[in-house]
């Protein structure tokens, strides 16, 4: 029996695009005398659809592009991951997987686990499945699953997060084969830790699992692919490349797979979800080209690497907006990257306008001494003029603040958060200059002296990120332990931090969700990014009055 994965990538909303794609995919797949061909969770709407599934229309459409593909697909069975209605007195949804064949369908999988914790919300929407699907055919008795519905193992994850197994149920009907269908959201390391859990399940019940994940960028989530099947002696079938769509596509016989290694370098890994992400949020949301504003140094000299990598070096800008305070090296710097780059690179001077602004606000400013405010109207005024460009040209303005920086609120609203994407507002500063250095890795493209220089916002004289901040190599680990691992202030203090350190930046995180509630949105690398996943009020107290009991 020939079985194929088609790792898709949809665009969420387009049913009759996507449609059309698995269409493509399922003739791509009887060409090849495919027996069977599998597709990921939710493959007609995209995964998540959110609130679109609060709209009638849109479920009605759905279901319309479903029996579509059912009567139009003849000669190959499909298990393909879509929307069904809920009847009961229930959510009126399900997260289902149809099993059809010649315009018949043999299975109707529900997903029973519904995540609610992350990026996910599932229980807004959609009736948790009854049971356990499962069903006799060539020969062979398949069950088949929805994502969550594998991630509840007793050995894999000691704190389960529902009362029930479904794998664990399903594997007492003596099955031949499991199905998993998924929108496995990417971070740093998943893609390796599921593989060793879809191979470590294989071994635990004897029986191969077929794993088909969803590819592709939706808004600020990457899907990275990594389709497989995993079998009982730690080998594995068949592996879809990561990152992109693919048809994989194997002869699914007993015996012995193949050693694969899904894993690959931590900046390699990065890079290809970042240019995904900022691929499709643009390629998804109507645009083709790209503004950003280059400073000189290496936080935008990445994010227009990874622009020109994910749209093209001809359908990217780069901007320098110097002000009285920008070094010539600065200057000398954002010029070289965009030659090395080849891409399109203009400079703007902000110095007129900056005065400009002074001398209106001079009476109201009176004699007060230079602050941040001062500081702050020269990064307003670079976003007013990539904002400019954006409207007038057509180009996606990619902001270039990193995670360190937002996490603190080392950022000017209205200012470097302007942008239609954030590109690296997940990468942690010294997590940017490892993805720097790996670009250089066969030769200069990013320059050297921006490795090597001083961060600064080049806002005032003399200026250094380290005026204002403890050193990137301290923060970034706070901030692991506070936001990602969710370590206590007391913990982190004990793992030999300075206190006073430890509770400012603590401070300066829970004081500055503000910012970040109105900064565009990021692509998530880590397995806690800012923004959907992590939500926190905006006016608490209870950060001083932990700050306060700790003295």
């Amino acid at each position: 029996m020939k079985i194929a994965i088609a790792q898709t990538n949809p665009i969420i909303g387009a049913l009759d695009y996507n449609l059309e794609k698995v269409a493509c995919f399922i003739a791509q797949a009887k060409q090849k005398q495919v027996d069977l061909i599998i597709f990921p969770e939710l493959t007609l709407t995209g995964y998540p659809p959110k609130d679109l599934l609060e709209r009638e229309a849109f479920i009605n459409h759905s279901l319309e592009v479903l029996d579509k593909l059912i009567g139009q697909t003849k000669d190959i069975a499909v298990i393909c991951g879509c929307v069904e209605r809920n009847f009961d007195h229930d959510k009126p949804l399900f997260n289902a997987a149809i099993f059809f064949h010649n315009g018949q369908v043999l299975l109707r999988a529900h997903k029973m686990l519904l995540p609610s914790y992350d990026v996910f919300d599932e229980t807004r929407y959609f009736a948790p499945g009854k049971s356990p699907a499962w069903i006799d055919w060539r020969g062979l008795r398949w069950g088949v699953t929805i994502c969550e519905d594998i991630w509840n193992d007793k050995d894999l994850f000691p704190r389960q997060l529902y009362k029930c197994d479904p794998l664990a149920q399903l594997a007492q009907a003596n099955l031949d084969v499991l199905i998993n269908i998924s929108a496995s959201p990417y971070h740093i390391g998943k893609p390796h830790f599921r593989q060793y859990m879809l191979s470590y399940l294989s071994q635990k019940y004897g029986f191969p699992i077929i794993y088909a994940n969803q590819v592709g960028g939706n808004d600020d989530v990457v899907y990275d692919g990594n389709s497989l099947i995993a079998l009982p002696d730690k080998t594995f079938l068949i592996k879809a490349t990561g990152f992109e769509e693919d048809l994989a596509i194997t002869e699914f016989k007993k015996g012995r797979g193949i050693k694969i290694d899904t894993s690959l370098e931590e900046e390699r890994e990065v890079l290809d979800a970042l240019i995904l992400g900022t691929r499709d949020y643009a390629f998804k949301s109507g645009f083709k080209k790209a503004v950003i504003g280059l400073s000189g140094g290496v936080d935008s000299s990445l994010v227009a690497y990874i622009a020109s990598q994910a749209l093209g070096k001809e359908n990217v800008l780069g901007v320098a907006m110097p002000s009285p305070y920008t070094s010539k090296e600065s200057l000398e710097d954002a010029a070289q990257l965009a030659q090395n780059l080849d891409i399109q690179y203009q400079v703007i001077p902000i110095t007129d306008i900056f005065e400009a602004f002074l001398k209106s606000l001079k009476p109201f400013f009176d004699e007060l001494p230079w602050s941040t405010a001062e500081e702050n109207i020269q990064a307003r005024i670079r976003g007013n003029i990539l904002m400019a460009l954006s409207n007038k040209f057509g180009y996606l303005v990619l902001s270039t603040g990193n995670k360190s920086e937002m996490a603190v609120g080392y950022c000017t609203l209205y200012g470097d958060l302007t942008g239609g994407l954030a590109v690296i507002s997940d990468v942690p500063k010294t997590l940017v200059y490892k993805l720097a250095r790996y670009i250089n890795r066969e030769r200069e493209i990013i320059p050297f002296r921006v490795l090597t220089k001083p961060p600064s916002a080049e806002l005032r004289p003399n200026q250094r990120d380290e005026d204002d901040l403890p050193p990137y190599s301290v923060l970034d680990v706070i901030l692991q332990e506070y936001i990602e691992n969710r370590r206590s202030v007391k913990d982190i203090i004990e793992m030999g931090f300075p206190a006073h350190i430890v509770k400012e930046v603590v401070r300066r995180v829970d004081k500055n969700e503000y910012k970040r509630k109105q900064a565009p949105p990021g692509i998530k690398i880590t397995s806690k990014a800012f923004g959907y996943g992590r939500r926190y009020p905006i006016v608490q107290k209870y950060t001083d009055f932990l700050l306060k009991s700790l003295g």
